[in-house]
């Protein structure tokens, strides 16, 4: 974690009797760090690792000369190179944080062993630019020079380290089971980040053909927030194929989730191999991703205190002290607002750009692109605290009511969803007045969330309106950080709802929208009469709306296409999607242009997360006016963090001069 040093202050510190820094080269060669001949030291002298940013490596031990023959500690601190690591965290805006810091330490404070300094790997300096050059170029700024993956960097065969692996943690620790316990053998106990990443990795490796893992991003501390995917064709989005989420651990103190998840991966795995219809049916028709921990970093803060001796609140935020579940745009009272006025979409509704002058945490960045990149349909996000599944609206209809009954369109559609999971967990039909979460008994252990209490920026309400995605909250105990003996009996309370509130994914209708020449049309957009909220269709033109069971009127639409209505019947106990196509036709054939985004309220609204792809190698403008590059050849935004320092100022990371 970044040290918390105010960034003036630091500059200042750090600015003044600048003398050593920069790049050595000859007189008549123009100081852009192209003139360093790295060292070479096979008899270095070990010394302790004291650079104030770069405290917290794997490794304690450094030695000077450094890569960039910088003499001593005074000379590196006193250098462009190392300020620029303590300021890259603002002038990036969190992204590649800290993995930029670790690797330019590992070339500022090389690693020393026996004597001898260590290079780092050159395969992590280049994935790292890979992933973090779009960032660079966002702000207009050129790749550090001492961070040149051919000069600074060496192979694997040539005795590299990975200086990123405390960021990974160690994942190579063995810890095999018993060579007498079954492969489908479930360690009912509390994973810690690396043990959680292991388990993943070796279940997806176990089930290749159907599972992986991936990451959307990274915490603020670095660690990678993991998902492993299930699928019969695990890395892609399949026609007509519904996309589900699992999220646990949002407050890194509420770990039951956490632990159902790591559980279910297993389990899935097991269970599809062993032959399992209802877990094969549900892998080969239905796209999986569970995200066992969204707050790595808050975990860790609960984790160090141990099970029951948590608090209520230790651990609950993450490492920026932001609760990630009021950190998502509030479209609630933008919903509230447009509900009154007619003719105008309350779907979709753009995240404001007041959102982006506050704080937005990575791991919150990371699951709004995630939403960006995959069409979901159902999601549920694991909490602790009580026992309950709550649903939207979070926030209440009225501002000023704590309590207050706020539903959305989907009413009875949510209220299903939430039965679905409530009704088939023993505890919360459990009718004990002394149970975990007694107050819900008389309400069938589900609630409307504003009802039970008012909050904005939630996880949920998001999810609905802005994608597609219904979104449920489930409180899974009253016990925030329960005893390990406690998980087993959890996980046989919670496993059959896990799965039945997947398989609910499969309810109401599912479809293509195409034009009469079977080109799929994307965005097209799917109403039922009398629900005031759409649903839009994906790439691939296909689409998927959940409804309950009766007969509804559904009208598919498109910009310059006529509509198409049709009007569908859901039986009572129909369990799987009923398919319903639309071919819509062009109103005329003169070709017509449509401006990129909605159009809202008499203008268009930008929103920073639309051109965003998190597979694309060059993403789009992410953080707004702010990261534009310079039109007019004049220095970048951010030249004046290094405008003090006379005559070692780092024109190398200027693109153009």
């Amino acid at each position: 974690m970044w040290p918390s040093f105010p960034l003036p202050l630091l500059l200042l510190g750090s600015l003044t009797g600048l003398t050593a820094a920069g790049p050595r080269c000859k007189p008549d060669q123009d100081t852009i760090g192209e003139c360093h001949s790295p060292p070479t030291a096979e008899n270095a002298k070990c010394v302790d690792l004291d650079l104030l940013y770069c405290n917290d490596l794997s490794y304690n031990k450094t030695s000077y000369p450094n890569l960039l023959d910088q003499k001593s500690r005074e000379v590196v601190e006193f250098s462009s190179e190392y300020i620029l690591l303590s300021v890259i965290h603002n002038l990036l805006q969190g992204e590649c944080n800290p993995d930029l810091r670790f690797l330019g330490c590992s070339i500022l404070a090389p690693r020393c062993d026996g004597g001898r300094i260590m290079r780092p790997c050159r395969h992590i300096c280049e994935s790292l630019r890979k992933s973090c050059q779009p960032a660079f170029d966002g702000i207009d700024m050129a790749w550090p020079y001492f961070l040149d993956c051919d000069r600074f960097f060496v192979s694997e065969e040539e005795g590299c380290y990975n200086p990123l692996e405390k960021l990974r943690g160690s994942l190579d620790e063995n810890e095999e089971l018993p060579s007498n316990m079954p492969s489908t053998f479930i360690q009912f106990k509390h994973h810690s980040y690396p043990q959680m990443v292991r388990v993943l990795k070796k279940t997806a490796s176990r089930c290749s053909h159907i599972a992986k893992t991936y990451s959307i991003g990274r915490s603020f501390d670095g660690k990678d927030l993991l998902v492993i995917e299930f699928s019969n064709r695990p890395g892609q989005h399949e026609l007509l194929e519904p996309e589900f989420k699992y999220i646990g651990n949002i407050h890194g103190n509420e770990v039951t989730g956490k632990e159902m998840l790591i559980y279910l991966a297993q389990y899935l795995c097991s269970e599809y191999l062993q032959g399992n219809p209802r877990i094969q049916s549900l892998i080969n028709t239905t796209r999986i991703h569970l995200l066992p921990s969204m707050n790595p970093d808050g975990y860790d803060v609960a984790a160090a205190e141990g099970a029951e001796y948590n608090g209520w609140t230790s651990g609950r935020q993450n490492s920026q002290h932001l609760d990630l579940n009021r950190n998502f745009p509030d479209l609630t009272s933008e919903y509230y607002r447009l509900a009154n006025t007619r003719g105008v979409r309350t779907d979709h509704i753009p995240i404001p750009q007041y959102y982006w002058w506050g704080k937005v945490a990575p791991e919150t960045k990371a699951i709004m692109k995630w939403m960006r990149t995959i069409p979901f349909v159902l999601s549920a996000s694991l909490h602790g605290g009580d026992l309950v599944v709550s649903y939207p609206f979070d926030f209440s209809k009225h501002p000023f009511e704590e309590k207050m009954f706020s539903p959305t369109p989907d009413e009875k559609m949510f209220r299903l969803l939430s039965r679905a999971y409530a009704n088939v967990h023993p505890m919360m039909m459990d009718k004990s007045q002394n149970r975990c979460g007694g107050n819900f008994l008389n309400r069938g252990s589900i609630i409307n969330g504003a009802d039970w209490y008012s909050f904005t920026g939630g996880m949920s309400d998001f999810n609905y309106l802005h994608t597609n995605c219904f979104e449920i909250t489930v409180e899974l105990g009253c016990m925030k950080f329960p005893p390990e003996e406690a998980l087993y009996t959890l996980w046989q309370h919670n496993k059959e709802s896990l799965l039945n509130f997947m398989e609910m994914v499969h309810r109401g209708i599912k479809g293509t929208v195409t034009d009469k020449f079977g080109k799929p049309i994307k965005n097209a957009r799917i109403l039922v009469r009398g629900i005031r909220h759409d649903v839009t269709t994906a790439a691939d033109g296909d689409y998927w709306r959940l409804l309950p069971p009766g007969t509804h009127i559904v009208i598919a639409q498109a910009p310059g296409y006529t509509k198409m209505i049709k009007r569908v019947t859901i039986p009572l106990r129909m369990k799987r999607a009923g398919r319903v196509d639309f071919i819509l036709h062009p109103l005329d054939l003169r070709p017509k242009r449509f401006m990129k985004g909605l159009r809202r309220n008499g203008y268009m609204h930008h929103d920073p997360l639309e051109d965003f792809d998190p597979h694309a190698e060059n993403n789009g403008d992410f953080l707004g006016e702010r990261r534009k590059p310079s039109q007019d050849g004049s220095k970048p935004w951010w030249w004046s963090y290094f405008t003090s320092l006379n005559h070692h100022k780092p024109t190398w990371l200027l693109k153009y001069h």
